[in-house]
């Protein structure tokens, strides 16, 4: 697969930027699901976790913060962290352009859960989405 390309041809715009599925959770068996995400601008999701999955993120470009539990990390190229099941985690993109690579372990409906997330992640369907898929949305996204 290419490397600017969605497993499916069609990528997602949501939260600044293009989500491509990179590894869906029927080509594991349900085990895993893997999104790179091309980020346009700042921004990222609400502080958030998720009942049934850990979240592991690959910094490929640019910088960003990312808080899990209460500590906060600043990433660059190369760096990973993992968002541990049942922990609060949320990203914040520090670059005009960056690329974060992020599985899902297991996948869970995860890969539903972004096939449907066109929602402003400050809503309360936002919330209910969320839930639906086995995350709770606890606070705001990180800010500058």
């Amino acid at each position: 697969m290419r490397h600017d390309a969605d497993r499916f041809d069609r990528p997602v715009q949501f939260l600044n930027g293009r989500f491509d599925i990179k590894l869906s959770t029927a080509d594991s068996g349900g085990k895993i699901f893997v999104v790179d995400t091309v980020r346009s601008g700042h921004g990222g999701p609400p502080l958030h976790y998720h009942h049934d999955q850990d979240e592991w993120f690959l910094v490929q470009d640019g910088r960003f913060r990312i808080q899990v539990g209460e500590a906060l990390h600043e990433l660059g190229p190369g760096d990973t962290i993992l968002g541990p099941k049942g922990i609060p985690h949320a990203f914040l993109n520090l670059t005009p352009a960056a690329r974060l690579l992020v599985a899902f372990l297991p996948a869970g409906s995860m890969e539903a859960f972004f096939a449907h997330a066109l929602l402003d992640p400050r809503s309360e369907e936002f919330r209910a989405l969320s839930r639906k898929h086995g995350m709770e949305v606890v606070g705001p996204p990180l800010s500058l």
